[in-house]
């Protein structure tokens, strides 16, 4: 355990290491590195972990380990990180502008799905992955100042984003309908 433990530590080092250049090499700001690369590097074991756990059966397992996952990542490794660095964790004023409100908005885009029908149907789950890889992009357009960016925000802000509204009442609406919302009595 203890060899695991340090080859861990040691191959932190070299990831961050290698991210670090890889967005000096690219021109890229490391919190995009951050956001894109090393999250989705960090997050391939939580990916296993939920697709072998559905696979078998125990979709709670899948749900927990992800929820799980990022109440942790957020309160724990962030909470344990800021008290060891020296002077706390500087957070970019992209992150609080940008990237935090995209992340409450997602939470608060769950929910409907989440209390309805105890499921999280395949489309859900294409709907999700797709906000993803929009997300990555509008990260690199950003970055990068891509002349396509105004463009792709527009398409986001006037056409997905409502649409999305859209389907997560009509899906809260007809669970309601149906009588299929979480309770707390059953």
């Amino acid at each position: 355990m203890l060899v695991g433990l340090g080859l861990l530590v040691q191959g932190s080092r070299w990831m961050v290491d290698g991210a670090v250049e890889f967005a000096r090499f690219f021109g890229l700001s490391e919190l995009v590195i951050g956001l894109t690369i090393i999250a989705a590097g960090t997050s391939l074991p939580e990916v296993a972990a939920s697709i072998i756990a559905a696979l078998r059966g125990e979709r709670d397992i899948a749900v927990g380990n992800v929820v799980g996952s990022n109440i942790f990542n957020i309160l724990g490794i962030l909470g344990l990180t800021s008290i060891i660095a020296p002077g706390g964790i500087a957070v970019a004023s992209s992150a609080l502008t940008f990237d935090l409100p995209v992340m409450i908005a997602v939470a608060i885009a769950c929910l409907p799905i989440f209390i309805t029908g105890l499921t999280i149907a395949r489309w859900e789950g294409a709907l999700f992955l797709g906000y993803y890889i929009a997300y990555t992009a509008y990260l690199l357009l950003n970055a990068n100042g891509h002349d396509a960016l105004p463009a792709f925000s527009n398409v986001m802000m006037y056409f997905v984003i409502p649409l999305t509204v859209v389907t997560l009442v009509v899906v809260a609406a007809r669970s309601i309908r149906q009588g299929r919302i979480l309770t707390s009595s059953g």
